[in-house]
Parts: C-alpha cells; sequence; structure tokens
C-alpha cells in the first residue's frame, strides 16, 4: 500500500519546481579542449543565468513562491550576481557538482575532490552551505551517499524509487529522498544539443509542457508529491515560460496545493515519519555491495 504524507495546511499535495542552473558548464565538461570557443552553446546555456533567472525570480516575486535551485560549483563562481539574487530572494541553492561532472565517471577518492571543491564554491562566493544534492545526470553511486552523509546534508533529489518521498538509510544515518523522474524533466522535451549528444526533437510550447500537467494532475488525485526538474536555458525562454506562469496562476487558485522548497518539503517529511513512522517508506542502502553478474 502506498504510503500517505500528510502534507501543512490541509494542502492535497506538495510541488516544487526546481531549476538545475548549469549555465555553460555543459559544453566546458563535454568538450574541454575547445569548449571554451564554441560560442553558440555558451551562449545558449548563459542565458539561463542572465536572462531566464531575472524572468524566473520575477514571477516566483509576483506570486509569492519561494523555490529550490541547483547549481554547479563552477556556474556559481561565474554567476554569482544571479546567484546571490536567488538567495536575496529567500531560494534555496543546492549543490549540482563541480563542472556537471558524471559521478559515475569517477573514482571513489575523484568523486569526493570535486564534491568538496563545489561545496567549497558555495561557501566562499555566496557564504552559502548547501543541504540538498541533486547529481549531474542523477548519478549518484554509493560514494556520493557517503559524501553527503559525511557532509550532513538533508536530502537528495536524484533517485526515482518512488512517487513521493521517501527516506534512505545507509551508514547509520538517513537522508531524505525527494525523486525525481524524466516524465517530468524538460531535457527530453527541449534539449536540442548535439556538442554534448543530445538532438531532440524541440517539443512546441504547449506541447512540450502539457506532459508536466498530467504529471501534477495525477499527483494531485492522489494526494502525492510533484517536482519539476527544469533547466533555465530550456523552460525559462520566453514563450515556454509564460506557459508556466498560465499554469501556477491556475493551480495556485485552487488554494489546496503546498509550493514549497525542497529543503522545506524534506524537513516536514522528517517531522512526519518521526510522527507515524508507517507513512514514510524507508530503503536500505547500499543495493549491491558487488557486481551482480560474475564470471
Amino acid at each position: 500500500m502506498q504510503k500517505k504524507i500528510i502534507w501543512p495546511n490541509g494542502a492535497r499535495c506538495a510541488c516544487a519546481i526546481t531549476f538545475d542552473i548549469d549555465a555553460d558548464s555543459l559544453i566546458h565538461i563535454a568538450r574541454p579542449v575547445d569548449g571554451h570557443d564554441r560560442l553558440y552553446p555558451i551562449s545558449m546555456g548563459r542565458y539561463g543565468p542572465t536572462v531566464a533567472i531575472p524572468r524566473i525570480l520575477e514571477t516566483y516575486k509576483r506570486l509569492g513562491l519561494k523555490q529550490s535551485f541547483f547549481a554547479p560549483g563552477w556556474v556559481v563562481e561565474q554567476y554569482p550576481d544571479a546567484m546571490q539574487a536567488i538567495l536575496k530572494d529567500g531560494h534555496e541553492i543546492g549543490h549540482h557538482g563541480y563542472l556537471h561532472e558524471d559521478p559515475t565517471n569517477h573514482s571513489a577518492s575523484e568523486q569526493a575532490y570535486w564534491f568538496e571543491r563545489a561545496l567549497e564554491s558555495h561557501k566562499r562566493v555566496l557564504g552559502n552551505v548547501p543541504k540538498g544534492y541533486r547529481a549531474p545526470v542523477y548519478n549518484v553511486t554509493q560514494a556520493v551517499i557517503d559524501l553527503l552523509n559525511k557532509h550532513e546534508f538533508d536530502y537528495d533529489s536524484s533517485l526515482m524509487a518512488d512517487d513521493v518521498p521517501y527516506l534512505m538509510r545507509s551508514g547509520g544515518r538517513t537522508l531524505v529522498e525527494l525523486p525525481s523522474h524524466w516524465g517530468t524533466d524538460d531535457w527530453p522535451q527541449f534539449a536540442h544539443y548535439e556538442e554534448i549528444g543530445y538532438m531532440m526533437p524541440v517539443a512546441g510550447p504547449r506541447a512540450g509542457l502539457t506532459p508536466f500537467w498530467e504529471e501534477f494532475e495525477a499527483q494531485y488525485e492522489e494526494g502525492g508529491f510533484w517536482i519539476g526538474i527544469w533547466h533555465p536555458f530550456l523552460t525559462g525562454r520566453l514563450a515556454r515560460w509564460r506557459q508556466v506562469e498560465d499554469w501556477m496562476d491556475s493551480v495556485l487558485n485552487r488554494g489546496d496545493v503546498w509550493f514549497a522548497t525542497l529543503g522545506e518539503i524534506a524537513q516536514h517529511v522528517r517531522m512526519q515519519y518521526e510522527a507515524d513512522r508507517q507513512s514514510v517508506r524507508v530503503e536500505e542502502l547500499p543495493y549491491y555491495q558487488t557486481p551482480v553478474l560474475t564470471a
């Protein structure tokens, strides 16, 4: 039976729009030799922090919403004004690697180096100590979980084991998992980016965003948790963002949807678990200790 989380103030479901501010980190990590001289993908990525983020923040200010963003450490260093504007408006910025490096491409010691380098960037540039994490390309390893526990993170938002938040127990500590899924990620709908190996047929704004609203309605009916995993240089573009604004206006008019940061949702899930241990599912990690197939 599906675990039932009771949301605050009689809300029917919890809702979070989360933006991964990858900016132009993607071209530099994908093309380390000549990425610095590929001006079109650089400019496409820069659109995020320079044009889309001010647009998004203005909408949130109008609607009175606080939401979550994730940024690689290099992006924090490169675009401090955009990051500071996010924090100034009361939003949350989580950890998203250093240069959007895939953890599965690195040894445990390399993962620790890049993880801690990114953490230092947040602290040094913004005075921000992230308590939430999303892995680049969702690629969490057990070494990443160990780092999250070592640095006392509250939650992860990379994995996909449930429709609603759950707890992950590992190494004598628990993390809240706020599950993501490609079904509410804008990459399959809008990413046309040959330089890093993606050539999606770009959907029109209405057609591309409609699947997200369908996912929301299912969560709303079930009293669950809806999360958008979006990118400013994709969904933050003008015509798409107008569709998002219309949707947010209509959902807020219902009066029973809790928009919150992932940090707030994670805190609520922990409180719910302490009050009723049957209401939140717990998964034990690691899933496996050794490869499944052996010689």
